[in-house]
This record gives structure tokens, sequence and C-alpha cells, in this order.
């Protein structure tokens, strides 16, 4: 079951509002690649230091590294990236477009012309360059397909400098690329993506219990960015269709509107990461037990969370449309923690020295409580709450005449608009601070 007029619906707000542009657009764009805007830059923020908070921050035995893009190209061959990081490319051999075989209803029949495809043949994804001022094959290197390389290539350095006792994780957020045959669907297949990744370093005997703990944090943190429960849904992949370096996978899928796809994964890894770069590199990347004298190859356990699909998923789930005030209303009812924005404050009427001065008094005291506080006081007041709605902010906090004590009773309340149902309240300064720390705590 899919549903492309969401999916229509949700592009065209993303760049309507702010939240994603095309790539390269006054140029014509550029396939597979995308510009988070303004508000898109607050969400992809949140999610991230959301992530981070309870991937890392939360935990006393996880640490992080920034690795690099471009590295030695040698990583690449000892993780089997060179050799086998490939997808399934068909060509038609009239009109010439190319596609991803196993993404085909028809293998055998171009879906654009009719023509015939020809014979499947693998396709690496890595995109290749050149370091330094030599263009030929010593001077090879690759931009990075996924972030755990560089977590891995700096286990002896988190070793050696810290010196942490297993179990222990390492945590990256950063940009991978790959060169997709046919991205699509928005921000869901892209050539240029974000990772957040965690490698979970464990003795052997202990990776079941690690990797169920995982499986829960996964769980907590879907709830956590707004994602419904009946919406993520795990797929324990079979032994047959595991991938080599992995004994045991589940995908975390999600309903979005063209079907549900792969969100996360969590991968039992074994030891064939740090056995493979041991024995590309030559150096030992064993640890030992000092307290069993033990001395082996750690197991890894891996989350593995790719930030567009994620921003994708929150939007998807967010997106609503209902009749208030009797007329269509388009709004975003995006969890607090990760709203872009936590609340609006505005003026009632922007011609009004008084209202203003006051209204940028009482934002003044909210941005203690969260940096992210709105100034709005273009057009009336109705359409401010619906500029709004569409970007997600949680709460509207408008000042007029009775702030300013022409209601003795009301002197300093304001009006606290909520965002979900349009209902009204009124409150004090204080109580409305404290209705924002609550949400986002």
């Amino acid at each position: 079951m899919t549903d492309l007029t969401l999916m229509e619906k949700i592009v065209s707000l993303a760049k309507r509002r702010g939240f994603v542009f095309p790539g390269s657009e006054i140029y014509g764009g550029l396939a597979g690649t995308f510009d988070y805007g303004p508000y898109g830059v607050l969400l992809k923020e949140n999610v991230q230091q959301l992530w981070l908070q309870m991937f890392r921050d939360d935990r006393d035995d996880m640490y992080s590294v920034d690795a690099t893009i471009l590295m030695n190209p040698k990583i690449w061959e000892a993780s089997g990236h060179v050799a086998g990081f490939s997808d399934p490319l068909v060509e038609c051999e009239k009109c010439k477009r190319r596609f991803r075989a196993d993404h085909l209803d028809n293998p055998t029949t171009c879906p654009e012309c009719g023509g015939v495809l020809g014979e499947a043949r693998q396709f690496n994804m890595m995109f290749k360059t050149h370091a330094g001022a030599m263009e030929d094959d010593s001077a090879v290197v690759y931009l990075r397909p996924e972030t755990a390389g560089g977590i891995f290539a700096n286990f002896k350095n988190v070793m050696d400098s810290l010196h942490p006792k297993l179990p222990f994780g390492i945590a990256q957020i950063g940009k991978a690329f790959r060169n997709e045959i046919a991205p699509r669907d928005f921000i869901f297949r892209l050539r240029e993506l974000s990772q957040m990744e965690v490698e979970y370093f464990v003795s052997p005997k202990d990776w079941a219990q690690a990797f169920e703990e995982w499986r829960k944090v996964l769980h907590l943190f879907a709830t956590a960015i707004g994602l419904p429960s009946n919406s993520v849904h795990e797929l324990e992949i079979p032994p047959e269709e595991l991938a080599h370096y992995s004994k045991r996978t589940i995908d975390f899928e999600f309903d979005y509107p063209f079907g549900r796809k792969e969100l996360w994964g969590l991968a039992y890894r074994t030891d064939f990461d740090l056995s493979a770069h041991e024995k590309g590199s030559g150096v030992s990347l064993s640890y030992l037990d000092e307290e069993t004298k033990e001395k082996y190859v750690p197991h890894v356990i891996e989350p593995s969370l790719g930030v567009d699909r994620t921003i994708l998923a929150i939007l998807t789930s967010a997106y609503r449309e209902d009749a208030l005030g009797g007329e269509v209303r388009t709004y975003l009812a995006l969890a607090p923690k990760v709203a872009p924005v936590k609340a609006m404050v505005s003026p009632l009427l922007k011609n009004k020295p008084e209202l203003v001065a006051k209204a940028r008094e009482v934002r003044e005291i909210l941005k203690k409580v969260h940096p992210a506080i709105a100034w709005d006081d273009n057009g009336n007041i109705g359409k401010r709450y619906r500029r709004q709605d569409e970007i997600g902010t949680p709460f509207c906090v408008t000042i007029d005449f009775d702030t300013l004590g022409e209601t003795p009773e009301h002197k300093d309340t304001v009006t606290l608009r909520h965002r979900d149902s349009g209902e009204q309240e009124r409150l004090s300064i204080v109580e409305v601070a404290e209705r924002i720390a609550t949400a986002i705590r």
C-alpha cells in the first residue's frame, strides 16, 4: 500500500517551509542530492543531538570519533568494499537508460521505453577520486561509503589513549557517499547522506545480551523522535540472506508513503571487521582482558541509522491535515524535542509599540528556557499561526492589551495556543516558560 499523494504533499511542504530543497536547483538540479534549509538544519541538528544523548551521553561506556571522509584505500580493500560494494545494473539497449535490476518488476523490459534490458552486471557504488597531483592508480582514493570504516580504523587509537574496558562503543555522525544507480523517493535514497553509527565492542560470549540492549535503545529512540510504534517494524533477516559479515541482523522498517522500507539496521558483525583490518594492516587489534588474561579480537554490535531516512520518517509521521476553524489546515505534529522552533512569540498588533516592546521582553524570558523561540509579526495573527503550524511549532504565545494590564486580573498573562488542537489558554509568563520546559524535557 502506497500513498504517493502524501509523498507529494510532504515534498511540497518541505520546500515551501524551508526544510529541504532540491540540490543545485537553479542549475536544474543534480539527481540524488538535496540541501537542508533553515528549518531542516534545525530539525536535523535536534535529531542528531537526541541521538548523541541517548546513544552516547546517557551511557558511561561510549566514546566518539570524527574520522576523515578520505582514507587510505586499503581500509576499503580490507573491509570488502572495493571487491563487493555493488548493486546489479542493467542497461536498456534502446534508450540506454540504466536501472537497478533488483528494483524492477520486470528485469527484462525497460520501464521507460519498453525496450529490451541487457544482462545484469555488478556496479561498484563507491565514488572514486585521486589524492595529490598524480591521477594514476597509485593516487586512487574513495569517498567513504559508510562511517563505520573510520571507527574500526581508530579502534587501536581509542584503546591506546583511553584504555577502556570491554564492553565499550565508539559513536560517529558523518557523511557517507554512494553512487546510487537510481536515487529516488526524495531523501530516502541519496548519493550523499548522513549516518549515525555505533560500533559496540564486546566479548564473544556477551554479544546476545548487548544485541538486545541496543534493540531496546532503537525502539526508545523511535518513540523519542515521534515515530508511532505501529509504523516501525522489525524484520529478522533469515540466515541465508545475511551479509557475509553478519551472524544476526534486524532491519527496522518504517511505513513510508511509498511502502514499507528499511529505516535503520542492527547487526551482529562478529569479529569480521577488526580481524579483516588486523590482517590487512598487520597491526594487532586484539584486546587483553586484564582479569582473565584472555586475549581475543572483540566482536561488534552495530546499530546504524541513516539521518536522512530518519528525517523523512519524522515528516511522514508528523504530517497532518484537519478542518480547524472551518478551513483545511496543514500542520506538522512534531515531537517538541525535535521541532525546529519550540515556540513563537508575537504581538497581537505590530503597529502598537507597547505591545511589540512587551512581546520582545517575553521572548527574551522564554529564550532562557530554549534559544529556538521565534518572532513573527507579519500579517494577521491567524496567518502567523498557520505558518507556525506548517513548521511544527508546538506553541504560539500572543501578547495583547490584557498583558499590559488593561484588564487587571490578566496583567502579565499571555495567550498560549497549542498547535495540535488549536486550543488557547490564558497563562502567566512564568507558567508558559514551565510548559515549554516540560514539553522539551
